[in-house]
C-alpha cells in the first residue's frame, strides 16, 4: 500500500513517440518509472486529415509533462512539410515550452523545427548509463527512485535499444522506409502477449507482395528489446527450416555433437523449456505449405510469427491476421519517403496505378527516385504495356500491373548495371525464396553464361551488382552468420513475384543457358553419401532448387545421381511426403524426356516404391516392384544389382502384407545372390542380411534373427561407424531380438544407449528414432516398469501422429502398444477407443486377415474381458485364434500368445476342461518353439496350473506352478512384475505387438 501511495503522488509524464521508435519509448518509460515517474505512452500517428496544430494541442490535454521522442520518423509521419511543422510548433509548443521536453534517438540532425522544443537531448550513439543520466537531466530533478518490483507490473525490463538480444540470427536489415501498418503491429503484439505459454503463435496472412515479411521484420525491431533470442527462419521448405533451426544450437550454447539430428533435438527441448531463454521469438518466413512443416513450429514460453499465403494455418493452433494492401494514405506516405521528389498528388496517382501493392510501390518508387521520368510519363508507359519483355505471361494470382511495372524497372536497370540483371536472371533458376550464396558462386567458370564471366571471382563487381538489386528492392540480402554456420557465405532472397516475372520474361534459349549453369552448381555441390547424417544440412540447401533449375528434365548423368541421392536423403531423414512428391515429379519429367521404358524410369520407380512403402502402401509398392523386376530384368538380367534392389523391395512389400513365407524366400534368394556377386562385407549384402533377419523375426524365428542381426551389427560398425544410421538400425534390431527372446535386461541395456544415440544423431522426430523409442518403451515395459512405459508411449504416440500422421505403419504400431498399456492401467474407455480405431485402420489398410488386424482385434478382446463383457470377449478371441492359426500356423508365437488368452477366456466362462487342454497344448508348443525358459512358455505353465487347479488336479498343478515360478525367478528375478503376479496366482495374458520391417 505504501508503494501505491508513493506512485499516486508521483509526477506524470506522457511519452510521445513514432511507432518506428517504440523500442526507445519502452526503455525510456522503464527508466522513468524506476525513478518514480508515472508514465503514459502515446504513439504519434495523427491522421493526414487532422491539422498538425490540432494534433499537438491534443497532447496538451494530458496531465503533467510531455516527453517527445524525436527522430526523422516523428516529423515525416503523414508525411508533413517543414513549413507545416514550423507553423504548428510555433503556435502550440513554443507558448507551452514548460510542458514539453524532447530527446533525439536518431543519428541524423533534427529539422530546424525541433528548436521549438527548446533544444533536444541526444540519446543516440551513447551507452545506457549516460543515456539514463541525460534523460533525467532533460526532465529536471527526478523523484526518489523506487524498487524494480514496483515497476512494470513485475515483468522483464526492456533492453537498451542499442543492445541486441543475446541471440540474434538471420533477421533482415531494418527497412528504414517502412510505413504504416501500426494497427497490425500492435494487434500482433497484443495477441502474443495475451497468449498462454505454448500458444503464442501468430500468422501474417496475405497475398504475394503485400509486405508480410517487412511487417514481421519491423515487429522484430520494434519489440525485439523484449526478447533475449530472436531467430529468423526461411520456412518455404521443410529441409531448410530444419537446417536453420539446427543452426540455433551453438548460438544457444548447447553442448551437442556435430550431428544434425542432435542439434535439432537440443534446440527443440531448449525452446520448449525456456532454457536458457524464456523470452524468445522465432519467425517462420514464407511458410506457404503448413502440411510438411507444422510439426516443426517451436513451442514453449516464447513467441512464433509465421508469414504465409495459406489460410490452412488456422487449423494448426495459430491466430491469423490478414494483411491487406496499403490504404491510400500509407501508399502516399511510403512513396514520398522512397522518392521525396514525388509530390503528394502524383504519389496518389502512382499508388492508384499500382493498386497500392507494397512490393510494386517499393520497386517503382525506388527507381523513379533515380530516374528523370515523370510520374505521368511512367503511368502512361505502365498503361500502354509497351515496355513489356517479349513473351511475358501474366499469372492469374498476381496483379497484372506488377508485371508491367517490374519489366520497366528491369529494362532501365539493364541499361545502367547489366551485370545486376544477369545475376538476377541466374537467380531465377534457383527456387524463389532463400538462395545460398555458396551455390550461386560455386558455379564452375566454364558453365557460366558469357555475361557473368568474371563476376563471381571479382568482389567489386559482385558487390556492385548485389547492391543495385538491393537498392531497388529486387532482392533481399542476408549477411552470413559465421558463428552458427561457418560454411554460410550469405543468402540472397528472391521474392516469388520477382522470380516468376524474370523467368517468364526470358527467351527460351536464355532460359536453357541459365538453367544449365544452375544445374552445374547443384551438381558440384552434391554432398554424396546420403546415409551420413552430417551431410543432411547440405542436402537441405540443394533439394529445394532441383525443380526450378530444370534438373528433373536433364539428360546429364550427374543430375540423375544427385536426384537419386536426394531421394535417399529424404527417405532416411523421414521426409516421405517430400520424397514421394519429388519422385513423382521426376517420373513425369523422365517419361517425357526418355520414354516410359527407359531403365532410368524403372530405377526411379524402385526408389519411389521405397518411399511409398514407408507410408504403408504395400499393394501399390508390390505392383511397382514387380514391374521393375520384369522390365529391368528383361533388359539387364535377373542378377543385375538394380534388379536385386527391386527384389529387396518386393520382400518388404510381401512382409508388409503379412506374406512372411514368401518374403523369406525372396530375401534369402537376394542375400545368396549378393553374397556371390559382391561378397560378404559389401553394404548391399549387409542390407540383404538385415532384410532376411526381419523375415525370420516376423516368422517367430527369433534365435535365427538374433544371429543374423548380431553379425550385421558387428559388420556395419566396422564398415561405417557405430553412430552411422545403418549401424544404429542394426543395433535396434539386435535389441528387439533380445527382447522377443525374453532377455529383457540385456535388451534394455542396449536400447537405453541406442535410443539416446538415435535422438542425438537422427533427431527426435526421425522415424528411425521413433521406432527406437518404441522399442525402448517396450523394453521398459517388459522389464516391469509399467508406469514409466506408459508415460513414454503416450508422449511417443503424440509425436508419431504429429510427425507421420495417424495412419502411418509406425504410428499404428505405437498406438497398438499404447492401447494395451492403457488397458493395464485401468483406463478402459481410452484403451477401447484407441484399440478399436487402430484395428479398423489395420483392417482398412491391410485387410481382415492380416496378422496385424487379427492381433489388434485380439487385444480388443482383452479390453472386452476387462470391461466385464466375457462372452463377447471369448467369441472374439476364439475367432482371432482360428484366424491367426490360418494365417501363420499353430506354432507361431503370435498364435501361441492368442492361445494363452483364449485359455483364460474359456476358464472364465466355465469351460475349464477346454481351457486346460488348450493351455497344455500351448505350453508344449511354446517350449518346443521358444524354449522352456522363455517368458511366454512360463506364462503358459502358470495358466496351465490355474486350469489344473480348477479340475482339482492339485498335485500336478503345484508341480507345474513350482516349475514356472522357479523359471521366472531364474530368468526375470523374484521381484519382476510377472514373477509377483505368478506368485499371487494372477492368470497371465499376452498382448499383441506389431513388428515392423
Amino acid at each position: 500500500m505504501a508503494a501505491e501511495g508513493r506512485r499516486g503522488d508521483s509526477p506524470r509524464v506522457t511519452v510521445s513517440f513514432a511507432g518506428f521508435n517504440r523500442a526507445w519509448a519502452a526503455w525510456i518509460g522503464d527508466r522513468l518509472e524506476r525513478f518514480g515517474w508515472q508514465v503514459v505512452f502515446q504513439r504519434w500517428n495523427p491522421p493526414v486529415q487532422v491539422p498538425l496544430d490540432v494534433a499537438l494541442r491534443d497532447l496538451l490535454l494530458v496531465e503533467g509533462r510531455i516527453l517527445v521522442v524525436l527522430s526523422d520518423w516523428y516529423f515525416k509521419l503523414g508525411p508533413r512539410t517543414d513549413a507545416e511543422w514550423n507553423a504548428a510548433l510555433r503556435s502550440v509548443v513554443a507558448p507551452n515550452a514548460h510542458r514539453f521536453a524532447a530527446v533525439s534517438v536518431a543519428p541524423e540532425p533534427m529539422p530546424t523545427a525541433a528548436a521549438a522544443f527548446g533544444g533536444t537531448t541526444e540519446l543516440w550513439g551513447i551507452g545506457a548509463r549516460e543515456a539514463e543520466r541525460r534523460l533525467m537531466h532533460v526532465l529536471g530533478a527526478s523523484p526518489v527512485a523506487v524498487s524494480s518490483s514496483d515497476t512494470l507490473g513485475g515483468r522483464a525490463v526492456p533492453r537498451y535499444p542499442h543492445d541486441q538480444p543475446h541471440v540474434w540470427g538471420g533477421v533482415p536489415r531494418r527497412n528504414i522506409r517502412f510505413t504504416g501498418r501500426e494497427e497490425t503491429l500492435q494487434h500482433v503484439y497484443d495477441l502474443l502477449q495475451r497468449a498462454e505459454p505454448g500458444a503464442g503463435i501468430a500468422t501474417l496472412l496475405g497475398m504475394s507482395g503485400v509486405g508480410k515479411t517487412q511487417i514481421a521484420a519491423e515487429y522484430v525491431y520494434r519489440f525485439g528489446s523484449e526478447y533475449d533470442l530472436v531467430w529468423w527462419v526461411p520456412a518455404d521448405q521443410r529441409g531448410t527450416l530444419r537446417q536453420r533451426l539446427a543452426e540455433l544450437a551453438p548460438a544457444l550454447g548447447l553442448t551437442t555433437g556435430p550431428e544434425y539430428g542432435e542439434r535439432l533435438r537440443a534446440v527443440g527441448n531448449a525452446l520448449r523449456r525456456g532454457d536458457p531463454y524464456r523470452r524468445w521469438l522465432v519467425v517462420l518466413d514464407g511458410a506457404d505449405d503448413p502440411g510438411p512443416i507444422s510439426d516443426l513450429v517451436p513451442s514453449g514460453p516464447g513467441h512464433v510469427i509465421i508469414t504465409s499465403q495459406n489460410r490452412e494455418w488456422a487449423e494448426h493452433n495459430t491466430a491469423l491476421h490478414e494483411v491487406p494492401v496499403y490504404d491510400r494514405d500509407e501508399s502516399v506516405a511510403f512513396i514520398r519517403r522512397r522518392a521525396p521528389r514525388i509530390v503528394p498528388e502524383e504519389a496518389d496517382q502512382l499508388a492508384a496505378a499500382l493498386g497500392d501493392l507494397p512490393l510494386a510501390l517499393d520497386q517503382t518508387a525506388g527507381w523513379l527516385s533515380d530516374s528523370q521520368m515523370t510520374v505521368p510519363e511512367y503511368i502512361g508507359l505502365l498503361g500502354s504495356g509497351s515496355d513489356l519483355d517479349a513473351g511475358l505471361r501474366v499469372a492469374a494470382d498476381f496483379p497484372m500491373t506488377y508485371y508491367t511495372a517490374f519489366s520497366i524497372l528491369l529494362n532501365r536497370l539493364r541499361e545502367t548495371v547489366p551485370e545486376a540483371v544477369e545475376l538476377l536472371r541466374l537467380c531465377a533458376f534457383f527456387a524463389p525464396g532463400a538462395i545460398p550464396v555458396q551455390l550461386v558462386r560455386g558455379i564452375p567458370s566454364a558453365s557460366l553464361p558469357e555475361q557473368l564471366t568474371g563476376l563471381m571471382d571479382d568482389s567489386l563487381r559482385w558487390n556492385a551488382a548485389i547492391s543495385k538489386l538491393v537498392q531497388y528492392s529486387v532482392i533481399r540480402w542476408d549477411t552470413p552468420d559465421e558463428e552458427s554456420d561457418p560454411e554460410n557465405s550469405g543468402t540472397i532472397h528472391v521474392h516469388r513475384m520477382v522470380h516468376q516475372t524474370v523467368r517468364d520474361g526470358m527467351p527460351k534459349d536464355d532460359q536453357e543457358l541459365f538453367s544449365r549453369a544452375v544445374r552445374r552448381a547443384l551438381s558440384a555441390a552434391n554432398p554424396g553419401r546420403p546415409a551420413d547424417t552430417r551431410r543432411w544440412s547440405r542436402f537441405a540447401k540443394i533439394v529445394p532448387h532441383l525443380d526450378a533449375s530444370g534438373a528433373l528434365a536433364s539428360r546429364d548423368a550427374d543430375m540423375h545421381q544427385l536426384i537419386f541421392h536426394s531421394l535417399s536423403y529424404l527417405y532416411l531423414a523421414g521426409e516421405y511426403t517430400s520424397g514421394i512428391n519429388l519422385a513423382e515429379r521426376t517420373d513425369r519429367a523422365w517419361r517425357q524426356v526418355f520414354g516410359p521404358d527407359h531403365p532410368l524410369v524403372w530405377d526411379l520407380a524402385s526408389q519411389r516404391a521405397t518411399l511409398l512403402r514407408a507410408t504403408g502402401a504395400y499393394r501399390e509398392t508390390e505392383r511397382i516392384d514387380r514391374l521393375v523386376i520384369d522390365r529391368l530384368g528383361a533388359h539387364r538380367g535377373p542378377r543385375d544389382l538394380t534388379v536385386l534392389r527391386a527384389e529387396e523391395g518386393l520382400g518388404a512389400d510381401l512382409s508388409g502384407q503379412g506374406r512372411y513365407d514368401e518374403s523369406l524366400r525372396v530375401n534369402q534368394r537376394v542375400f545368396d545372390t549378393y553374397l556371390e556377386l559382391v561378397g560378404e562385407h559389401d553394404p548391399r549384402t549387409l542390407n540383404a542380411r538385415h532384410n532376411l533377419a526381419a523375415s525370420l523375426r516376423l516368422l517367430g524365428r527369433y534365435e535365427e534373427a538374433l544371429s543374423a542381426d548380431r553379425t550385421n551389427l558387428r559388420a556395419r560398425r566396422e564398415l561405417h561407424r557405430p553412430r552411422h544410421a545403418l549401424s544404429l538400425g542394426s543395433e535396434h534390431d539386435y535389441a528387439l531380438d533380445l527382447r522377443l527372446l525374453g532377455r529383457y535386461d540385456e535388451a534394455l541395456s542396449v536400447m537405453e544407449h541406442s535410443a539416446e544415440t538415435h535422438r542425438l544423431v537422427m533427431g527426435q522426430d526421425n522415424p528411425q528414432t521413433i521406432a527406437a523409442e518404441l522399442n525402448l518403451a517396450m523394453c521398459v515395459l517388459r522389464a516391469g516398469a509399467r508406469g514409466e512405459a506408459h508415460a513414454q508411449l503416450s508422449a511417443l504416440l503424440e509425436r508419431a501422429e504429429r510427425v507421420l500422421g495417424d495412419t502411418s505403419p509406425l504410428t499404428l504400431a505405437v498406438a497398438t502398444c499404447c492401447s494395451f498399456v492403457l488397458r493395464s492401467h485401468g483406463q478402459l474407455d481410452l484403451a477401447r477407443d484407441m484399440g478399436e480405431r487402430t484395428a479398423e485402420r489395420y483392417r482398412t489398410g491391410l485387410g481382415e486377415l492380416h496378422p496385424f488386424t487379427i492381433g489388434a482385434r485380439a487385444n480388443h478382446g482383452l479390453v472386452l474381458r476387462a470391461a466385464g463383457e466375457r462372452q463377447s470377449s471369448l467369441l472374439l478371441i476364439e475367432e482371432c485364434l482360428a484366424d491367426m492359426t490360418g494365417a501363420l500356423g499353430p506354432d507361431h508365437p503370435w498364435t501361441l500368445g492368442i492361445a494363452l488368452n483364449t485359455g483364460a477366456a474359456r476358464n472364465l466362462e466355465g469351460d475349464v476342461e477346454g481351457a486346460a487342454e488348450l493351455s497344455r497344448d500351448t505350453a508344449h508348443r511354446v517350449a518346443r518353439r521358444l524354449g522352456r525358459t522363455h517368458p511366454l512358455c512360463l506364462s503358459a505353465q502358470v495358466a496351465l496350473a490355474t486350469d489344473l487347479r480348477g479340475l482339482r488336479q492339485r498335485e500336478e498343478a503345484d508341480k507345474v506352478e513350482e516349475e514356472a515360478l522357479s523359471g521366472l525367478i531364474a530368468t526375470l528375478g523374484s521381484q519382476h512384475a510377472h514373477t509377483v503376479s505368478a506368485r499371487s496366482r494372477v492368470r497371465p495374458h499376452w498382448d499383441f505387438e506389431p513388428l515392423l520391417t
